[in-house]
């Protein structure tokens, strides 16, 4: 239940308004009234609608959450259905919320729950009436909310939980792993708890879904912020290959430079080759790969590409499949695989499944 006086009226009143103009579009329904209940000690429901459908009445029993993360969402459904089962069997439970997301939905339509968002979405279902309604756009604030999810330093947390997706991390672990402070992490957390994407156990936070959260990544990837730098080179075949991996073994930490794209894909899940290779380096990085590779800057015809990424957390999370083979994690590669035009997107579906199964 909403607990500010003040707020609960507002945000009652505007729901109630919501539910209002989707009722009344219906025309063999007429609305007797939508009233907000009195908070009790016990749980009442936020709103209750008194319908007539065809001459009969009927009630549908609302639920206000301000915020519609399956996490509060889950919670608000179980005590409809209580509520429902105990007091007013023949009624509808409605769930509201300023957004909720396609996965809510479908947990609503799962646990036959009605709902209705501030944004336009909506299904209410019950006797011979049928309102449903989807709003293509995700709301800015929802969009601002999983864009901050996936920023550089929140990145570095979720690549470290990605590399070991059923263990068990103390928020001090990811910390120091990740190179990202305390109060950061404690936010990670709390945004894919929200989202049921993870699950605080007794020994730590857990990704429950990844595979929901690595969905949502791509859905929202841009390529990372930086210099994309384009050459071409004369070496080919064996000598390039010889001639990368000797550049990029690190004999001295950090990492400075790794494939890319569909360059590191052809180490990690090969698919299909390209005649353009690809790399992430930093600015000692590229100076040692224009060196080892005899890169000439070019305007057309390139065959080498070369970001010099502002995020150097990228290098944080590389991997070695073959010595002086330094390529992005199976997840980076992944992403940018996503984002490279349609044979890009085909050789991320591969390296998926090849590198970024888990278990349901």
């Amino acid at each position: 239940m909403l607990k500010d006086d003040h707020s609960m009226k507002d945000v009652k009143a505007r729901a109630g308004e919501a539910l209002r103009r989707a009722l009344e579009k219906v025309p063999v329904l007429q609305i007797e009234g939508i009233e907000p209940e009195a908070v009790s000690g016990d749980w009442e429901p936020d709103l209750i609608a008194r319908l007539l459908v065809n001459g009969q009445r009927h009630l549908l029993i609302c639920e206000y959450k301000s915020n519609g993360q399956p996490r509060y969402a889950r919670s608000a459904l179980l005590e409809l259905r209580n509520y429902i089962a105990e007091r007013a069997p023949e009624a509808t439970p409605v769930f509201i919320a300023p957004y909720i997301s396609p996965a809510v939905r479908r947990l609503c339509e799962e646990k036959d729950v009605s709902y209705l968002d501030l944004e336009g979405n909506a299904r209410i279902a019950f006797g011979s009436v049928f309102i449903e309604r989807m709003v293509a756009d995700k709301p800015v604030a929802e969009q601002r909310e999983l864009k901050s999810l996936f920023r550089p330093k929140s990145a570095q947390v979720l690549r470290v939980m990605l590399r070991e997706p059923g263990r068990a991390w103390r928020v001090t672990e990811l910390s120091t792993i990740s190179g990202v402070s305390l109060g950061h992490v404690s936010n990670v957390r709390t945004g894919l708890i929200n989202r049921e994407w993870a699950r605080a156990s007794e020994d730590g936070l857990v990704l429950s879904e990844p595979d929901a959260l690595l969905d949502a990544w791509r859905d929202s990837y841009t390529a990372p912020p930086g210099e994309r730098l384009r050459f071409y080179t004369h070496l080919h075949g064996s000598t390039f290959e010889d001639a990368a991996r000797t550049a990029l073994r690190a004999d001295d930490a950090p990492r400075r430079a790794a494939f890319a794209s569909f360059s590191a894909a052809q180490w990690l899940s090969p698919y299909g080759r390209t005649g353009t290779h690809y790399f992430f380096a930093d600015e000692d990085g590229l100076r040692k790969l224009q060196a080892a590779l005899k890169l000439a800057p070019a305007t057309k015809g390139e065959n080498v590409v070369i970001t010099v990424p502002k995020d150097t957390g990228l290098f944080a999370d590389t991997i070695e499949p073959a010595p002086g083979a330094v390529c992005t994690s199976p997840v980076q590669t992944y992403l940018d695989l996503t984002i490279a035009g349609e044979r890009g997107a085909e050789a991320a579906d591969h390296l998926r499944k090849e590198k970024l199964s888990w278990p349901q």
